[in-house]
C-alpha cells in the first residue's frame, strides 16, 4: 500500500514507519523535522506542518490510506494540536479522495473513559483532561467526515518490543494498570489499514 503518515517522528509514529516498510509498503511521512529521519528505501519524507492547511493539501494525493500518531510527547500541557490538525487533515483527505484514515487516540478519551479503572479514571479526569479534550475536539471532527475511518484507543504506552500478541475490541475488560507496546499499537494500526475490520468504528486494544 501506500501509506501517508502523520506524526512520524513520535515514538509510535516512527513504528508505523519502520514495520510498514518492513512490510515492503511505500511511506511518507509527513513531518516539521525531515532530518529526525533515517532515509530508507521506500520512505518519502514530506516537510509540513499538520496546522497548515496549504502543506497538507499538498501531501495527501495519491496514497491509498493515511494513518495518524499525532501527539504532544510526554508534554502534559493542553493545547489544540490534534483538533487543529484533524480540521485540515480530514477535508484535503476527502479532496484527494483518500478514505481510508486510522488515527491513534488514547483510551480515555470521550465514551472510553467509563470503561477505565478507577486509578486510571482519576488521572484522565484531572491531570490528562486538557489533553483528552483536545482529542475528543478531534475525534469529533474525523466521526463526522465521509472517510473510512477507525480510531484506535491504545492503553498505557511503553516502549516494549513487537509481541503482536495483544487483544482488540469496541469494548475490553480491564483492570489495574493495562498497558501495551507501542510497537503493537503500530502493528495493529497498519493491519487494520489494511484489513479495515472496524471501519467507521472505535477499537481498544490492550495486552
Amino acid at each position: 500500500m501506500r501509506l501517508l503518515v502523520f506524526g512520524a517522528t513520535g515514538a509510535t509514529g516512527r513504528q508505523l514507519v519502520s514495520q510498514a516498510l518492513e512490510q515492503d509498503h511505500e511511506v511518507t511521512a509527513f513531518v516539521r523535522r525531515p532530518e529526525a529521519l533515517v532515509p530508507r528505501q521506500g520512505l518519502r519524507v514530506v516537510r509540513g506542518d499538520t496546522r497548515d492547511r496549504a502543506s497538507v493539501e499538498a501531501a495527501v494525493a495519491g496514497h491509498d490510506a493515511a494513518l495518524s500518531a499525532l501527539g504532544i510527547g510526554m508534554s502534559l500541557m493542553p493545547g489544540t494540536l490534534i483538533a487543529d490538525s484533524m480540521r485540515n487533515i480530514v477535508p484535503a483527505l476527502e479532496r484527494a479522495g483518500v478514505r481510508r484514515f486510522v488515527l491513534m487516540s488514547a483510551f480515555g478519551v470521550g465514551a472510553t473513559r467509563n470503561d477505565a479503572p478507577p486509578l486510571l479514571r482519576l488521572m484522565y479526569g484531572t491531570l490528562l483532561a486538557g489533553i483528552f479534550a483536545d482529542k475528543r475536539d478531534g475525534e469529533d471532527i474525523v466521526r463526522a467526515s465521509a472517510l473510512d475511518w477507525t480510531i484506535v484507543y491504545p492503553v498505557v504506552l511503553t516502549g516494549g518490543p513487537l509481541s503482536a500478541r495483544y487483544r482488540a475490541g469496541e469494548r475490553l475488560e480491564l483492570t489495574g494498570l493495562p498497558t501495551i507496546a507501542r510497537a503493537d499499537v503500530a502493528h495493529f494500526m497498519l493491519a487494520e489499514a489494511a484489513e479495515g475490520r472496524y471501519v467507521r468504528k472505535s477499537v481498544v486494544i490492550a495486552t
